[in-house]
């Protein structure tokens, strides 16, 4: 968080020295983001939960999957989440909310029919993990963060297109300085969604070490992501903008040489040798 904030903190700078509309740029850029976080803050999990079809179940619904989040809770000390259950046949799950008052908890109808007890267990162990963990309200601030840069960027790349508010060579400028900032910005929006994707991964492998301490039992979401890992076929309604909402990538599409840098979760397979490392 701290090298984001940083990097933020140089891509202004940047544009600053490079143009002469000053640090006002900077602030606009906030200001803007922050009013979008605040919305996405407020609303987001409605949002999430309408896209990918969920509906909410009460315990006479699904008494087997209703109690089982009851059971982790009390284990967790958390309050219960509203529950919901997606019709599809992908094996798949994802919390959100802004923080355990107000949290929610979905699982496909592929998971809860492929899953035995206690690897469902383990699943919604480490979706209460992110919840406790306020994983939710950080990737918020996250995406604030690449919202700014996005916007810096977009600014800087129309200015520089119309030719505006640049200073005259005369003003002494260091041409190796500005080339140096010039990549930084114009490569800055790619940059940005690297450490997103990083700090969402990270997350992903505390939810698992958080859900093994909750459950005392490891092999269980091991086996469970393991099972999930070999279903092939994307979730009928993957988005890219939910994807890092869920517990495994929801389009399950052939990885390709970048898949590793670009996706929003670590490799299944690393995930389940870390965990088999706790047993």
């Amino acid at each position: 968080m701290f090298i984001f904030v940083a990097f933020v903190i140089a891509v202004g700078y940047f544009i600053a020295e490079y143009t002469q509309l000053g640090y006002e740029i900077l602030i606009l850029a906030i200001a803007i983001s922050l009013i979008m976080a605040f919305t996405s803050y407020y609303s987001g999990d409605k949002v999430a939960l309408a896209t990918t079809g969920a509906k909410q179940i009460k315990k006479e619904d699904n008494p087997y999957v209703y109690r089982m989040v009851e059971n982790l809770c009390i284990t967790a000390g958390l309050p219960v989440p509203k529950v919901y259950i997606i019709n599809d046949p992908a094996p798949n799950a994802f919390a959100t909310g802004r923080d355990p008052e107000h949290a929610s908890i979905a699982l496909t109808t592929g998971i809860i029919e492929r899953l035995e007890n206690e690897e469902l267990e383990g699943v919604i162990a480490h979706e209460l993990s992110h919840i406790k963990n306020y994983d939710i309200r950080l990737m918020t601030v996250v995406i604030v963060l690449v919202g700014v840069i996005a916007l810096l960027s977009d600014i800087f790349l129309r200015m520089t297109l119309f030719g505006g508010g640049r200073k005259s060579s005369k003003e002494g400028n260091n041409p190796i300085f500005l080339i140096i900032g010039l990549v930084l910005i114009v490569l800055s929006p790619v940059i940005a969604k690297i450490i997103q994707l990083a700090v969402s991964r990270k997350r992903e492998y505390l939810a698992d070490a958080s859900a093994s301490l909750m459950t005392r039992y490891p092999e269980g979401l091991a086996s469970a992501l393991e099972k999930i890992s070999e279903h092939k076929q994307p979730m009928q309604k993957a988005n890219n903008a939910t994807a890092h909402l869920f517990i495994a990538s929801p389009f399950f599409g052939k990885k390709h040489l970048l898949s590793k840098f670009f996706s929003t979760h670590p490799p299944i397979e690393d995930r389940v040798k870390e965990l088999r490392t706790m047993a």
